[in-house]
């Protein structure tokens, strides 16, 4: 098509098609409700705070169960293999929010015999994209060496992330960490929502704004790019009332991982959900993705 940029998309079309606040008119009041859903699971459930690195953005929060979970589960703080543990990394377009909003989906897992962990990360001004990357790599390898001390088994540990999020979830999956000093990959099982896996036409739209990337940098953030480093079945999960983009990567990732990777890939459509209540279908005792993520643990809904 004459004046397209990507596929048949113009380039007023491909910015719309990666602003997700023009496909969903409740986006405020969605995105204040993590907060304010956050706040209230802080005042009713024990958490620790922890530093993984060294700057005061590399933080995270630590929700731990409230009940044992399966004959594996030991006490917090013996050293002994414990309770599975569920890695939350929160979306913001890279460049807002933090774990303090990222509270709402522990219940799922606490009441669940699950300890959940929200991840904290400096985001755009602060740090460029490849930097956050990195920081959520050093959160990875904190919780592998350091599970112990919040009763956590470093051998059950299972992912998700939303939005960006969902993006640095499969950067995550998709990394060699070899190169980190854990040996074997650390997740059993991960859930990709509503993400970005090439971010050729990501750079392409007005993102490339505040998103700057050089070419082996895009390269090695892509992760759709690097699926043979995939070692643990992956959903990837999205809203019917995304834009048709965020739709088309979703589809084109778990198609793809399908394809290439003998790990087992799930598509998982959040039917009546636009990009920001997405998130949410972790927090609600019947939602998808807490189904979704509770049978990726115990193999069946807990």
């Amino acid at each position: 098509m004459s004046g397209s940029v990507f596929l048949h998309y113009t380039q007023a079309e491909l910015d719309r098609a990666y602003d997700q606040r023009a496909w969903a008119a409740n986006a405020e009041p969605v995105i204040a409700s993590y907060a304010t859903l956050s706040k209230q699971v802080k005042a009713r459930y024990k958490f620790v705070t922890e530093r993984y690195g060294a700057s005061d953005d590399e933080t995270l929060d630590v929700y731990p169960p409230l009940m044992a979970a399966g004959p594996a589960a030991s006490a917090a703080g013996n050293g002994k293999p414990g309770s599975p543990i569920h890695v939350f990394v929160h979306g913001g377009g890279w460049r807002q929010l933090t774990k303090d909003e990222s509270a709402f989906a522990a219940p799922t897992f606490v009441e669940n015999g699950v300890a959940f962990v929200a991840l904290n990360f400096a985001v755009i001004p602060k740090a460029r994209l490849p930097e956050m990357v990195e920081q959520t790599r050093r959160a990875v390898v904190w919780l592998a060496r350091n599970a112990w001390r919040f009763g956590g088994d470093p051998g059950r540990m299972y992912l998700s992330g939303h939005s960006s999020g969902g993006h640095m979830a499969a950067c995550l999956l998709t990394t060699d960490w070899r190169a980190y000093g854990i040996g074997e990959a650390p997740f059993k099982a991960g859930i990709c929502a509503s993400g970005m896996y090439d971010l050729a036409p990501v750079l392409l739209s007005a993102r490339s704004s505040y998103v700057k990337l050089d070419k082996a940098e895009e390269d090695a953030l892509s992760p759709i790019r690097h699926l043979d480093r995939v070692t643990c079945p992956i959903a990837v999960a999205y809203g019917d009332a995304e834009s048709p983009e965020f739709q088309r990567q979703a589809r084109d990732f778990a198609a793809t991982l399908k394809a290439k990777v003998r790990h087992r890939a799930q598509l998982v459509e959040c039917k009546g959900m636009n990009h920001f209540e997405v998130p949410l279908a972790l927090a609600e005792p019947d939602g998808v993705l807490a189904m979704v993520a509770l049978e990726q643990i115990f193999g069946r809904r807990a």
